[in-house]
């Protein structure tokens, strides 16, 4: 495999899963803290770039990322301060409703930051990637990844609990596109952000801003829209335990075929499905032991 080094940017919770209102299992999580550890198990060399608090479940999470081959040197801790918690329901279709217990505006990002170059990948997206309290730190860290000719992938995320943060956030989402090589969002990402639910219109927004463009929703099938037109490819019916994490691991299995040197849209389209299918089969936010012994196996 092309050795090079993947950097998240995104949030970091512990996610605490419930079904049928009690608790399954508590794990560390986020967008695009799913997606690195992902990739960490599967031997790519990552690093996260994020902030906690000082507390227990801040050190849970710097130990999750170290033992699963993600370096944690650029973990901003903030002594008292708590780290951010998640709540997950799992409804009848393991489909989660989530509740989250964070303040947005506590949120600083002021340690170490990774100097990133030609060879690197930037996964970067959610809320965390235009919160204004944090905006200054990030931005320059993804112009200068963008300057610097690396390869960025940008999952827009956006929830519906932010839908009064728009006026403010609107800009910084644009500029994300356009510092992106790639752009995935959901359906209900862009009914949230434009009030568009039909894909060619998503893309004539999206297309002023980035080409490559993603669309992704639920069970439907996947979209990948370019300049030369778009591609469809059908999304596999599967028995799920929780889609916690399916659209995290979609971005990671789609990186993860680019590092491989999978150029056609197809085959990373199909190693993301896999990274995806693979954690809706169990309880957690990551790729299981069996797809990690595969993919070493395919190598």
């Amino acid at each position: 495999m092309n050795r090079k080094r993947v950097i998240g940017i995104g949030e970091t919770v512990l996610d605490i899963l419930f079904k049928n209102d009690q608790p399954q299992k508590a794990v560390p999580g986020g967008s695009t803290f799913n997606s690195i550890v992902s990739l960490g198990r599967a031997g790519v060399p990552c690093a996260m770039v994020t902030e906690v608090g000082g507390d227990h479940v801040g050190d849970m999470i710097c130990r999750y990322l170290d033992e699963n081959g993600v370096s944690s040197d650029y973990v901003c801790r903030h002594e008292h301060v708590k780290s951010h918690i998640s709540l997950a329901f799992l409804d009848e279709h393991n489909d989660a409703q989530y509740v989250f217990y964070k303040d947005h505006a506590s949120v600083k990002l002021d340690g170490a930051m990774p100097q990133i170059c030609k060879e690197d990948v930037v996964l970067f997206g959610s809320f965390f990637a235009v919160n204004p309290a944090i905006r200054p730190a990030v931005a320059g860290l993804l112009r200068e990844a963008h300057q610097a000719g690396a390869w960025l992938y940008y999952d827009v995320n956006f929830r519906k609990n932010h839908i009064a943060d728009l006026p403010e956030v609107m800009p910084h989402i644009e500029e994300n596109m356009s510092l992106a090589d790639v752009v995935r969002g959901s359906t209900d990402d862009f009914g949230y952000l434009y009030g568009l639910h039909d894909g060619d219109a998503v893309y004539e927004r999206v297309s002023r801003f980035c080409d490559t463009f993603i669309l992704t929703d639920g069970s439907r099938p996947v979209r990948v829209y370019t300049p030369n037109g778009c591609e469809t490819y059908p999304v596999q019916k599967i028995a799920t335990v929780s889609t916690v994490g399916a659209g995290d691991n979609f971005n990671a299995g789609y990186i993860y075929a680019m590092l491989q040197g999978l150029h056609d849209q197809a085959s990373r389209v199909e190693m993301a499905q896999r990274w995806s299918q693979d954690v809706c089969r169990q309880m957690g936010n990551n790729i299981s032991q069996e797809l990690r012994n595969e993919l070493r196996i395919e190598s």
